[in-house]
């Protein structure tokens, strides 16, 4: 949006909850959590909100998505039991 708040643009067509977006440290691409599928995970998705892709694909929750200097991306999971931080190596 504009700093004066006209001109929104929609990135995502409200099929979950989709939250917590972060823009990659390159502005290219966006990371944001979804339970679009039925289960909280981690999807990333171009600048424009083109091509969404689930890159976490795990049964267990997948949420709070945090960009690394380096374009790696962590992370909160609780798929070894409690919930711990995970990183990895975006495609």
């Amino acid at each position: 949006m504009d700093a004066d708040g006209g001109h929104l643009t929609r990135l995502t067509d409200s099929r979950g909850l989709d939250d917590y977006p972060v823009y990659s440290p390159d502005g290219n691409r966006l990371a944001f959590m979804s339970n679009r599928d039925g289960n909280f995970e981690i999807y990333l998705m171009n600048a424009d909100g083109t091509d969404p892709v689930n890159i976490t694909q795990h049964t267990a929750l997948d949420n709070f998505p945090a960009w690394t200097r380096d374009g790696k991306l962590a992370f909160v999971s609780n798929r070894a039991g409690g919930f711990d931080i995970y990183v990895l190596v975006v495609p």
